[in-house]
């Protein structure tokens, strides 16, 4: 076995486990980090979607909870479909924009310089997001959001298919922007 190659597998895991559940952008940490480690060439490419693969586990995992109570309703809860429609309707901009500039975004954007320049512009949007009067708060529960209020946390969603912008991070900032209590934001 190659112990270099090991050695920055457990690395970018390390990079992974870190950065998933922050408002950070995990997969432009791995970017970089494959950079700075000449990481990143097919074996690279694999192991990131494997390392991905985990991580969305997780995230199941810590939601299981809230995924397996949603399922167990949908059939009798309007609550439950209606909650399951705004998720669909948060969930399509992205479907729709990776299938029209998927192939285009991984040619041109998945480089450490669009990374970092990311990571800066970022920083300054969240400073300034912070900083602003607050907005007024028209939706305090996510269960208040209406339709046209998950097409565009959907939309905001997808500047996160910009490496480097953490979607976690956009749906927060945005959410709040566009009137959304931090809870609900959050949620």
């Amino acid at each position: 076995m190659d112990s270099v190659l090991l050695i920055k597998a457990a690395i970018m895991g390390l990079v992974e486990g870190l950065t998933e559940f922050l408002p950070i952008s995990s997969t432009g940490h791995l970017i970089l980090a494959g950079s700075l480690l000449g990481f990143h060439d097919d074996k690279a490419k694999v192991f990131d979607i494997a390392i991905q693969t985990g991580a969305i586990f997780a995230v199941i995992l810590v939601y299981w909870q809230k995924i397996s109570g949603t399922v167990r309703d949908l059939p009798r809860s309007p609550d439950a479909q209606r909650f399951v429609l705004k998720v669909l309707i948060g969930f399509l901009p992205a479907v729709v924009m990776g299938l029209l500039l998927g192939k285009a975004i991984k040619a041109h954007l998945f480089t450490p310089w669009v990374v970092a320049t990311t990571f800066i512009i970022g920083g300054f949007i969240i400073l300034w997001a912070e900083r602003r009067p607050a907005s007024t708060v028209r939706i305090h529960e996510v269960e208040d959001m209406r339709g046209r209020d998950a097409l565009k946390v959907g939309l905001v969603q997808c500047l996160a298919m910009i490496p480097g912008t953490s979607r976690s991070g956009a749906t927060i900032i945005g959410g709040m922007l566009l009137g959304l209590s931090r809870k609900a934001a959050t949620d």
